[in-house]
C-alpha cells in the first residue's frame, strides 16, 4: 500500500532506544514511577481495553458484515481531523517501526505516539520485531498498518470521551483518549485479524509453545480470554522440554502452519510469585520490563497481591490517583477516615461508583521482552501445530467442566472454540459471572460466524491435530467455598499434569454420554498415575456431583448448557453441523 511514511508535518523521534523512551516517559507521561528494580510502572486511567468505544468506519447498511459498532465516514473524518490538530499542537511524534511476526508472513506496522504516550511507545517497542530482523540491511520499510495514538486528546461529545476508530480500508487505527497499553497492542492485531482472514488464515487469541514429545517437535496453541490462564499455561512446563513461543496471538494457516506476532510477553501480574510462575515473575522484576497498573509500596517494591488500600496508602498515592481520575473529595474523605472500606465496598468486595481507587485493580500487567524469557523457542524455526486447545476458567456452585477433555471432530472443536466459554475475571474490577466470546476473540472485526467457518476449513487440512479444552478454574465452587472444603480448585500443577499426560498419549479416554467429547476414564487402570496427581473430581465432575448427592444439580446444568450453547451459536448463524456436534 503506497502512502506517505510521515503523514503529519511535525518532528519525528524515530525508533528511540529503550533508555531514551524511559527518559521520555519520566518527562512526559503522567503517573509514571521508577521502581526499586529499575523499571518503570505506569498507573493508567483505563484499567482494561475499551471495546465499547471502538468503532469501524463504514456506513450503517454494512453493519451485518462486522462484529464491532460502526462510525460513518464523515463523522470519523471529523474526529480524525481534530486528532491531527492536536498532534500539530504538540509538534512531534514518537515513531516505532516494526513487524508483527518474522519471515515471509511478517506484516509491517508504524506506531505513532504523542509525547505523553512515551511509556506505551516503550512497551510497543519491546513487543514489535525490529525491521532489521525482517528486512535485508533494514532498508525498504513500508508499513501495511499504521496506529496513531494520542492518550491526552479526548474527543468530547463521544461516549466516555475516548475513541478507537478503525479504518480497515487504509489499515489505520486512530486511538484518542485511552492511556492503556492494550489499545496499542490490539490496534495492530485487530487489523491483522481482517488482513490474515482475507488471505485464507485465522488469527487466534492464543498462546503457543513448542513441545518435545519423544523425538518429535510440535507446536501447541492455547486459546483463552483474559484471566483464564493462557499466559500461565504457555509458560509452565509439561514434560522434559517445553519452550514458550507466544503468549497472546498467533495465526494458523492450512496444514498447521503457524505464524507469530510479537517479540515478548504481555502478562497479567495478579498473584504473581516465583514459585508458581517463575519466568513471568523474574521477567517482571527485570530492569528491561515495562509495568502497568501494578501496586508499589513506598520503597518502590511491587506487591502483586494488593487489594484494599489503607488510608495512609491512599494519602501517599493521592497525586497519582487524581491523575488517573479519582475524585479528590472522595480521596480526602477516605484519608481522613470519614469513610471506611466497608462503607464503599459491596459484599463481593466490588467498589461503589466513585470509589474504585479503594481497591487496586487486579489487571496489572508486565511487558517482558523475549530476550528475558528463559528457554524461549527459536522463533525463526517453528514446527507445525499438532495440538490446539482452549481454556475455560469455570467458577461457581455449578462449575462442572472437566479438567481436560478432547474433542472428537473438527466440528465439535469449532463449536466450543466459537463459544469461548469462561467466567468473567473482573479485569476492570466489577464484572462477574459467566461469559462467552467467539474464539475468545473480541478483536476479530468481521462477522463472528466467519471464524467458525474458517476454522472448520482449516481443521479439514489438519487431521493430525489434537483439539482439546481445559478447565483452569474450579469444580463445584469458587475460592471462598473451596476454603470451606466445598468444591475443588484446578491448580497449576493439575493443569501441567493433565497436559503432559495428554501430550505423551498416556490418557485412556472415554466418551462423555451427555456431550460426546472424550474425558479421562477415571476407572481405567492406565490412568492411575494421573489420578495420583489430579483428583477424580477435577477429571470427572459428573462423578463428583453424583458422589456428593448432587446429581440433580448436574443434570440441570447439562440441560441448561445445551440450551444456552445452542441459542448462542444460532445467534451467530453457525452451521448446523457445528451446532449439532457441540450441543447434541
Amino acid at each position: 500500500m503506497s502512502r506517505p511514511l510521515y503523514p503529519y508535518p511535525v518532528e519525528y523521534l524515530s525508533n528511540p532506544s529503550q533508555d531514551e523512551l524511559r527518559q521520555l516517559a519520566l518527562e512526559h507521561t503522567p503517573a509514571v514511577v521508577k521502581t526499586s528494580c529499575g523499571n518503570l510502572v505506569k498507573v493508567a486511567r483505563n484499567k482494561a481495553r475499551q471495546a465499547k468505544y471502538t468503532y469501524i468506519i463504514d456506513t450503517p447498511d454494512q453493519a451485518e458484515h462486522y462484529s464491532h459498532q460502526l462510525m460513518v465516514p464523515d463523522e470519523a473524518a471529523g474526529w480524525i481531523a481534530k486528532q491531527e490538530a492536536y498532534i500539530l499542537s504538540k509538534g512531534r511524534l514518537i515513531e516505532v517501526q516494526g513487524y508483527l511476526g518474522l519471515g515471509p508472513r511478517a506484516v509491517g506496522v508504524q506506531w505513532l505516539y504523542t509525547p505523553e504516550g512515551a511509556n506505551i511507545a516503550g512497551m510497543q517497542s519491546i513487543l514489535r520485531f525490529p525491521k532489521e530482523e525482517v528486512l535485508t540491511n533494514g532498508h525498504g520499510f513500508e508499513p501495511t498498518f499504521r496506529v496513531v495514538y494520542t492518550p491526552n486528546f479526548f474527543p468530547e461529545g463521544l461516549p466516555g470521551g475516548q475513541a478507537i476508530i478503525v479504518d480497515l480500508k487504509s489499515y489505520t487505527t486512530y486511538i484518542m483518549g485511552p492511556d492503556y497499553f492494550g489499545e496499542s497492542k490490539k490496534a495492530a492485531l485487530r487489523m491483522l485479524n481482517e488482513y490474515a482472514f482475507r488471505q485464507g488464515a485465522l488469527v487466534l487469541h492464543a498462546g503457543a509453545k513448542e513441545v518435545h514429545v519423544g523425538n518429535k517437535r510440535i507446536s501447541m496453541t492455547i486459546m483463552g480470554l483474559s484471566g483464564t490462564g493462557k499466559t500461565t499455561t504457555t509458560f509452565s512446563k509439561q514434560g522434559a522440554v517445553t519452550q514458550p513461543i507466544q503468549d497472546d496471538m498467533v495465526t494458523i494457516w492450512p496444514k498447521g502452519e503457524l505464524s507469530i506476532t510479537e517479540n515478548g510477553c504481555f502478562a497479567k501480574t495478579w498473584g504473581l510469585s516465583e514459585d508458581t510462575e517463575p519466568v513471568i515473575y523474574r521477567g517482571t522484576l527485570s530492569s528491561d520490563a515495562w509495568v502497568e497498573n501494578v501496586y508499589f509500596d513506598e520503597s518502590g517494591t511491587y506487591d502483586f497481591n494488593k487489594e484494599v488500600l489503607s488510608a495512609d496508602e491512599v494519602a501517599r498515592l493521592r497525586d497519582v490517583l487524581i491523575a488517573t481520575g479519582a475524585d479528590a473529595t472522595n480521596l480526602d474523605r477516605y484519608v481522613s477516615s470519614e469513610v471506611s472500606p466497608s462503607d464503599v465496598l459491596d459484599s463481593n468486595g466490588v467498589p461503589h461508583d466513585g470509589w474504585d481507587f479503594v481497591k487496586w485493580t487486579g489487571n496489572g500487567r508486565s511487558i517482558i521482552p523475549m530476550s528475558s524469557v528463559e528457554d524461549a523457542a527459536d522463533l525463526h524455526d517453528l514446527p507445525e501445530v499438532h495440538s490446539m486447545g482452549i481454556l475455560n476458567r469455570d467458577e461457581g456452585a455449578d462449575a462442572a467442566m472437566p479438567g481436560i477433555l478432547r474433542f472428537t471432530s473438527p466440528e465439535q472443536a469449532a463449536g466450543f472454540f466459537m463459544l469461548g466459554e469462561t467466567s468473567k475475571t473482573s479485569a476492570a474490577g466489577k464484572e462477574r459471572g459467566k461469559t462467552r466470546s467467539p474464539f475468545t476473540q473480541p478483536f476479530f472485526p468481521l462477522r463472528h460466524s466467519l471464524q467458525a467457518q474458517r476454522f472448520s476449513e482449516l481443521a479439514a487440512t489438519m487431521p493430525h491435530v489434537d483439539m482439546w479444552l481445559m478447565n483452569t478454574g474450579y469444580v463445584g465452587g469458587d475460592d471462598a467455598s473451596v476454603k470451606h472444603g466445598k468444591g475443588h480448585k484446578v491448580k497449576i500443577r493439575h493443569s501441567s499434569a493433565m497436559l503432559e499426560a495428554m501430550l505423551t498419549e498416556e490418557i485412556q479416554w472415554t466418551v462423555d454420554p451427555d456431550f460426546g467429547y472424550e474425558v479421562v476414564d477415571v476407572d481405567a487402570p492406565e490412568n492411575a498415575p494421573l489420578l495420583k496427581r489430579v483428583p477424580v473430581a477435577i477429571l470427572n465432575p459428573a462423578r463428583w456431583y453424583a458422589d456428593n448427592g448432587k446429581n440433580g444439580e448436574y443434570r440441570a446444568w447439562v440441560s441448561r448448557m445445551k440450551s444456552e450453547r445452542r441459542e448462542y451459536l444460532e445467534k451467530f448463524d453457525v452451521d448446523e453441523k457445528i451446532i449439532a456436534a457441540t450441543c447434541g
